[in-house]
C-alpha cells in the first residue's frame, strides 16, 4: 500500500482508470482489524468443511485403489487386493462429460438475441426509395451483353452499356453497417427481393464467436476438463475467472530490409481451474449465488510471492515483510493423505500460505472499524472487496473491480445435494458396493489359497520317531508295527470362491444402478441377451444416457451459463475493440442434448428446404435466410460458405443462361442430327456405338438358342 497520513478513522478510495478496481488505502490498525475479520471467516469456512473432506478422501482412496489408514485386517486375512471398479466408473463418467461439452464443433455456450430486442433493431432493410451513396443499382440490358455468359465484371475486357455496374454493389455485413442511418429502415422489407439484415442476430453471433475464440486461445478447454474430472470424482468442480491476462503476440516487422521481432501485448480474458481442496466457500451457502464470501488458498514459493509485487495494487512493503518473516505454510491432514510417498512436513517448509478473499463487508461493521463510508449508504448495505493475506499482513485490498459486482468463481456439481454447497460424485455413490466387492474378492482369494493345496493330518504315534515331515514326490514314511489306522491323511478344504464371485458380480450390478453408468457402456465384455443386437444395444444406451443428461443440466445451470455471462460482461467492460453490441443479448447453455437438438433442427430445415422447392410455395420463402440457418445448425459459418443475395442472384442468372444455351444448342440443326451425332447436352459429338459380334452391343437380350440339325436356320 502507498504510505499515507490518514487518521485511524479515515479511509479513502483511490479512483483509478485501470480495470483492477479501486484501491483501499487503510491505516495500519484498520488493516489489522480487517485481517483479523478475514482470518476469522477463513477458520469458520475451514472447520465447516471437515465432513466433506472425509468424503473426498474416501472417494480418492477408492479411485486410487488404496485402503485408508482406518482400515484394519485380521491376521487370518492374507489378501490385500483392491478391485478398482470405482476408477472405471469415474473415468467413464468423465469421458461422457468431456464428450458432451467438447464433442461438438464448438463450445456449448450460445449467445442469442432476446425475443424483443431493446437498443437494436430485430430486422432492417435497405430503403430503395433513398439510394445509398456509393452503391449503384445494377442495370441489365440484353443489347449491352451480347455474350450470354458475359456478366460484366469490371476489368474483364467485355463491352458494357454505360451505367451497368455489375459487381460493384456487393452486399456485405461490414458495408451495410457503414451505411447512413436514413438508408436502413427498421422492420421487414415489403419487397421480397430487397436486401435484409438482422442487426440483433448479427450482434449475438458476433459475440458468441468472440467468446468461443477467447476460450480456445486462453487454453480454457484444458482448465474446464480438469474441473470436470474433479466433479466426477468428488462431486464438485471449480472454475475461476475470467480475469485480465496480458498475452504476448509474437510478431515480426520488416524495417529497412531487416526483420525485427516486435511483440505486441494484448489484454485477453483467462479462466483457471481451482481444486476443491483449495476452495473454502461461505459455510451458510448452498450455491455460489448465496455466498457472501469465498476463500482461495494458495501455496506459493518465494519466487511466486515476489511475483505478486509486479501486479496492480499489491503492497511491496508487506510482501517484503512476509519474505523476511519466513515460510508459514503448514500441511493439512488431507494433504498428507493425498501424498503418494512418505514425505514429511519438510516438503512445505519453504512454502507460503496466501489467502485470497472475495466477499462482502457490512457497512455497519465498516464504520465500526473506522472506514469512512458515504452517509447515503445505509448500515444494512454492503461493499464488496478483494483482499490477499499472508503472515497476518494485508498484501492487497481493492474494491471488487467487476461491473456488476460478482464473485469470480463458478462451482458446479455432478449430483446436486440441495442442502449442501458441495455435490456428490460417482465414487461416493458406489462406496458401499466398492467395499463389499473388495471383501468378497479377498475372501475368494484366501479361500483359493486353502482349497488349492492339500492339508495333511499326521498321526505321529503311528510313525517311527525322528522322521522329517517334509512332503515331496516319492516320500517314504516309516510306520511302527502293530499300530492300526492310517498315519497320514490328506485333507481338501471346500472351494467357496464361486459363491464369493457371484456376490462380487451382484454388487457390481448394484454399482451400475448406483452410478447410473452401466458396465456395457464402457466396454464390459461378455454381453448377453438384447445387447447382442445393434438395435438392443441402442435402446440400452439411450436409456443409460438419461442419468448423464441430468448431470449436463447441472453443468448448464451452474457452469456454462454463468461462465458465458461472465465472459459477456468482461467483453462489455474490458475489451479494447468496439463490438458494436448495444442491445440486450441472452446467454444460453446448450450442453443438454446439444447434439440432438442440432441434428433435429438440421433435419427439419432440410425437410422445409425440400418443401420450398415447390414452385407454388417458393415465392413465400426467404431462401437465403433458410440456407443460412441450415448452415448454422450444422456448425458451419454462413459468412464463409454462402454468397450474399446479390452474388446469389448473379450466379442464378449465369446458371439460367447456361441452361438456356444448352437447350438452344440441342434443338438447333437438321432433324435427326441429335440422334446421329450430337448429344443432348452442349452439342458434344458422340461416337457410334459398337454392336459387337452378337449385334446387341454386348448384351444378351434376343440372342436365342443355337439352331440344331434339321431346323431351318441350321447350315450343315
Amino acid at each position: 500500500m502507498a504510505e499515507n497520513n490518514l487518521t485511524s478513522n479515515e479511509l479513502y478510495f483511490e479512483e483509478v482508470e485501470d480495470e483492477q478496481g479501486i484501491n483501499l488505502t487503510l491505516e495500519e490498525n484498520l488493516q489489522n482489524n480487517l485481517v483479523g475479520l478475514i482470518e476469522d471467516r477463513f477458520l469458520s469456512a475451514e472447520s465447516a468443511r471437515d465432513l466433506d473432506e472425509a468424503r473426498w478422501l474416501a472417494a480418492y482412496h477408492n479411485y486410487r485403489g488404496l485402503y485408508g489408514k482406518n482400515v484394519r485386517f485380521r491376521e487370518s486375512e492374507k489378501s490385500r487386493v483392491f478391485v478398482k471398479i470405482t476408477k472405471t466408473k469415474v473415468l467413464a463418467a468423465y469421458g461422457q462429460l468431456v464428450d458432451v461439452i467438447f464433442g461438438a464443433n464448438k463450445f456449448p455456450i450460445g449467445i442469442s438475441e432476446t425475443k424483443v430486442p431493446e437498443g437494436v433493431a430485430e430486422h432492417a432493410h435497405l430503403d430503395t426509395k433513398n439510394p445509398v451513396p456509393g452503391i449503384e443499382t445494377p442495370v441489365a440490358d440484353s443489347a449491352a451483353v451480347e455474350n450470354p455468359f458475359d456478366v460484366g465484371y469490371e476489368g474483364d475486357g467485355r463491352t458494357l452499356k454505360a451505367g451497368a455496374t455489375y459487381g460493384t454493389g456487393k452486399f456485405e455485413e461490414q458495408r451495410i453497417e457503414e451505411l447512413a442511418e436514413d438508408s436502413l429502415q427498421e422492420g421487414l422489407s415489403p419487397i421480397p427481393e430487397a436486401l435484409e439484415i438482422s442487426p440483433a442476430q448479427k450482434a449475438a453471433r458476433r459475440m458468441e464467436k468472440l467468446i468461443h475464440d477467447q476460450i480456445e486461445e486462453s487454453n480454457g478447454a484444458s482448465e474446464i476438463r480438469n474441473s470436470l474430472f474433479e466433479s466426477a470424482l468428488f462431486g464438485t468442480g471449480i472454475v475461476k475467472g475470467p480475469f485480465n491476462f496480458n498475452k504476448t503476440l509474437n510478431r515480426w516487422s520488416n524495417e529497412d530490409g531487416e526483420r525485427k521481432y516486435s511483440p505486441v501485448s494484448v489484454r485477453v480474458p483467462r479462466i483457471e481451474f481451482v481444486s476443491i481442496w483449495d476452495f473454502f466457500p461461505d459455510p451458510n451457502a448452498t450455491t455460489m449465488a448465496e455466498c457472501e464470501y469465498v476463500f482461495h488458498r494458495h501455496r506459493m514459493n518465494r519466487t511466486q510471492l515476489r511475483g505478486l509485487s509486479k501486479l496492480p495494487y499489491f503492497d511491496k512493503d508487506a510482501i517484503r515483510e512476509c519474505l523476511q518473516m519466513g515460510p508459514n505454510y503448514i500441511e493439512k491432514d488431507y494433504e498428507q493423505e493425498l501424498k503418494d510417498d512418505s514425505r514429511n512436513d519438510e516438503y512445505g517448509a519453504s512454502q507460503f500460505e496466501v489467502l485470497e478473499y472475495w466477499g462482502v463487508m457490512d457497512a455497519e461493521y465498516a464504520r465500526q472499524v473506522g472506514m469512512e463510508i458515504d452517509e447515503g449508504v445505509d448500515d444494512l448495505d454492503e461493499i464488496q472487496i478483494n483482499a490477499w493475506i499472508c503472515n497476518g499482513k494485508m498484501l492487497r485490498a481493492v474494491v471488487n473491480p467487476f461491473t456488476p459486482f460478482r464473485v469470480p468463481y463458478h462451482a458446479f456439481t455432478y449430483e446436486r445435494n440441495p442442502y449442501s454447497f458441495f455435490g456428490i460424485g460417482v465414487a461416493e455413490n458406489m462406496d458401499d458396493s466398492q467395499k463389499i466387492m473388495n471383501g468378497h474378492a479377498r475372501m475368494a482369494i484366501d479361500n483359493l489359497a486353502l482349497s488349492g493345496s492339500l492339508v495333511f493330518d499326521v498321526d505321529e504315534t503311528a510313525l517311527v520317531g525322528g522322521q522329517s515331515m517334509e512332503i515331496y514326490p516319492g516320500k517314504v514314511f516309516r510306520r511302527q508295527a502293530g499300530v492300526p489306522g492310517t498315519a497320514i491323511n490328506g485333507l481338501k478344504f471346500p472351494n467357496t470362491s464361486q459363491e464369493n464371485m457371484m456376490m462380487f458380480d451382484k454388487f457390481r450390478q448394484l454399482a451400475d444402478e448406483q452410478t447410473g453408468i452401466p458396465s456395457y457402456s464402457h466396454g464390459q465384455t461378455g454381453v448377453q441377451s438384447m445387447t447382442r443386437t445393434a438395435s438392443g444395444m441402442s435402446m440400452l444406451l439411450g436409456a443409460a444416457s438419461l442419468n448423464i443428461k441430468t448431470v449436463i443440466k447441472n453443468l448448464d445451470d451452474f457452469l456454462l451459463k454463468p461462465l458465458g455471462e461472465a465472459y459477456f460482461q468482461w467483453n462489455m467492460q474490458f475489451l479494447e475493440s468496439d463490438l458494436g453490441v448495444e442491445g440486450d443479448l441472452e446467454v444460453k447453455a446448450t450442453g443438454t442434448n446439444s447434439l440432438m437438438q442440432k441434428e433435429v433442427r438440421s433435419q427439419r430445415l432440410t425437410m422445409f428446404l425440400q418443401t420450398a422447392a415447390n414452385p407454388a410455395v417458393a415465392p413465400f420463402i426467404k431462401i437465403n435466410k433458410l440456407i443460412s440457418e441450415l448452415a448454422y445448425s450444422l456448425d458451419l459459418d454462413p459468412d464463409e460458405l454462402l454468397n450474399d443475395p446479390e452474388e446469389a442472384a448473379m450466379m442464378a442468372q449465369i446458371i439460367g443462361m447456361q441452361n438456356a444455351g444448352q437447350a438452344t444448342g440441342a434443338e438447333a440443326g437438321p432433324i435427326g442430327q441429335e440422334q446421329e451425332g450430337m448429344g443432348a447436352a452442349g452439342g458434344v459429338p458422340q461416337q457410334p456405338q459398337e454392336l459387337g459380334t452378337t449385334g446387341t452391343g454386348g448384351g444378351n437380350i434376343g440372342t436365342g438358342n443355337v439352331p440344331q440339325p434339321g431346323e431351318d436356320e441350321f447350315a450343315g
